[in-house]
C-alpha cells in the first residue's frame, strides 16, 4: 500500500533499497560496536599479552632515543643531561669508522641479496616439482632442523670445520691440496663466505615454507592446461608457477629491504676474531662495542638511530617501487 507524501518531508528509504555504504553506517553504532567487543572479548584478551609485549619492550624504549642529541651521563639521567645537537652524528660521519663499518655492511647485505635471498625460492621450485611424496617430506624436514640451532651452536660447529686446529674439513683440504694448514675463521678474506654458508644452511630451509604455501595455492587446471597447450616444464615454470610466486617474493623483499643494515649482531660477533676485525666489523657489532665496553651511549644510540632511519627509508622506498611496478606492496 502506498504511503501518503507529506509536503516539505522527504519519503524515508525502504532498508532494502538505501545503498549498502549507508546500510552499514546505521548498523555500525556504539552499542553494536560494545556488542561485537564483549562477543569477542576473548579474542582481544589473546590479543593483549602481544600488544604488552610491543609496547613494553619496542615502542617504549625508544623514548630514549632523544639520547642521541645529548651527552648522556647515567648520574645525571635522561633531564639532567645536556643537549649536544646532531654532534654525534658529525663525529660518525666524520670519523674514521664510517667508511669502514659502511663498506663491510654493505658488502656483507648485497652478497646476502644475491645468494640468500633467492635460496628459499630455489629450493621451493625444486621441492615443488619432487612427485615422490616421502622424499619431499623429508628432504624438507632435514633442511628445517637448521633454523631450530642457536647461532651458537652454528658457530661452534663452524670452528669444528674450518679452524686450523681441529677442523675436520680444513684437514681435508689440507689432505688434498697440500702446504700449510689454514685457519679460516681466522682470516679475513674469509669471513664473508663463511658469515653467507652460515646463513644458507641456517635459514633457507625456513624461509621455503612461504614459497611453498604460495605454491600450494596454485590451481592444478593451469598446469594441466598448459600441458594440453603443448607447454613442457620451463614454459609451466615460467608462466603459471613464477607468476603464483611474485606476490610473496615483492613481500619478502620488502621486508628484506629494511634488514639490509642489520647484519645479525649474534652472528658476526661470534665469527668476529682479532685478525678478521676489519673485516667482520658492521655497525651492529660497533653499536655493541663503543656503547657497552666503553660506555659511549649517546654515541651508540647515534650510530643504532642512523642504522634504523635508513632500515625505515628503504622499507618505505622499495615498498613504493613496488607498487610503482603495479604489485601489492606491504601499505
Amino acid at each position: 500500500m502506498a504511503t501518503d507524501l507529506v509536503p516539505g518531508v522527504a519519503p524515508e528509504t525502504p532498508k532494502a533499497t538505501r545503498p549498502p555504504a549507508q546500510r552499514a553506517r546505521i548498523r555500525r553504532t556504539p552499542g553494536r560496536r560494545l556488542a561485537m567487543a564483549l562477543r569477542n572479548r576473548w579474542l582481544y584478551l589473546m590479543l593483549l599479552p602481544g600488544l604488552i609485549y610491543f609496547l613494553v619492550f619496542k615502542y617504549w624504549p625508544m623514548y630514549g632515543l632523544h639520547i642521541a642529541f645529548k651527552d648522556y651521563v647515567p648520574f645525571l639521567g635522561y633531564s639532567g643531561s645536556p643537549w649536544v645537537g646532531l654532534r654525534h652524528f658529525e663525529a660518525l660521519f666524520t670519523g674514521p669508522d664510517f667508511g669502514r663499518l659502511m663498506s663491510n655492511t654493505l658488502i656483507l647485505a648485497l652478497l646476502i641479496v644475491v645468494f640468500v635471498f633467492p635460496a628459499p625460492i630455489v629450493v621451493a621450485l625444486l621441492l615443488n616439482e619432487m612427485r615422490v611424496r616421502i622424499v619431499k617430506r623429508s628432504v624438507q624436514s632435514l633442511i628445517y632442523i637448521p633454523h631450530f640451532l642457536s647461532w651458537t651452536i652454528v658457530a661452534s660447529l663452524t670452528y669444528l670445520l674450518f679452524s686450523a686446529d681441529f677442523g675436520v674439513l680444513a684437514g681435508l683440504i689440507h689432505d688434498v691440496v697440500g702446504g700449510e694448514r689454514e685457519d679460516y675463521v681466522a682470516q679475513s678474506e674469509w669471513f664473508r663466505p663463511i658469515i653467507i654458508l652460515q646463513l644458507l644452511w641456517k635459514q633457507t630451509g625456513w624461509g621455503t615454507i612461504i614459497y611453498l604455501a604460495a605454491l600450494a595455492s596454485v590451481d592444478t587446471q593451469l598446469y594441466e592446461a598448459a600441458r594440453v597447450d603443448g607447454a613442457g616444464r620451463w614454459r609451466q615454470l615460467w608462466h603459471i608457477t613464477l607468476p603464483a610466486l611474485r606476490p610473496a617474493i615483492v613481500v619478502m623483499a620488502i621486508l628484506t629491504s629494511g634488514n639490509l643494515m642489520d647484519s645479525g649482531f649474534e652472528q658476526i660477533w661470534l665469527m668476529t676474531t682479532s685478525l678478521n676485525r676489519t673485516t667482520a666489523d658492521v655497525f651492529d657489532t660497533y653499536v655493541y662495542y663503543v656503547g657497552i665496553t666503553q660506555g659511549a651511549f649517546s654515541y651508540s644510540t647515534a650510530v643504532g638511530l642512523f642504522k634504523g632511519l635508513v632500515g625505515v627509508f628503504l622499507i618505505v622506498g622499495s615498498n613504493w617501487l613496488a607498487k610503482r611496478l603495479g604489485q601489492r606492496g606491504l601499505y
